[in-house]
């Protein structure tokens, strides 16, 4: 995947939480350990979006529909 150059401010304590790690080793730059805990984040994001996605759906309609759907298929299932 192609990298692409930005330049970001962030809080000075924060960037000194970001050198302690680099230093202990826990990530190999400060690009690294920026990029990952972005990721973590987006990730997170694109998490709770499909929760509250999933909150609306009504149970009782998707149960009635899953039953539905394997009564109907019940019929044509091989005998084993």
């Amino acid at each position: 995947m192609s990298k692409a150059k930005i330049a970001i401010t962030l809080n000075r304590n924060i960037v000194e939480r970001i050198d302690y790690l680099v230093k202990q080793k826990a990530y190999l730059s400060r690009s690294q350990a920026i990029e990952e805990a972005l990721k973590e984040k987006l990730n997170r994001l694109n998490k709770s979006r499909l929760t509250t996605e999933l909150s609306k759906l009504d149970p009782n309609y998707e149960r009635d529909l899953a039953e539905e759907g394997i009564a109907q298929d019940s019929t044509e299932w091989p005998e084993y």
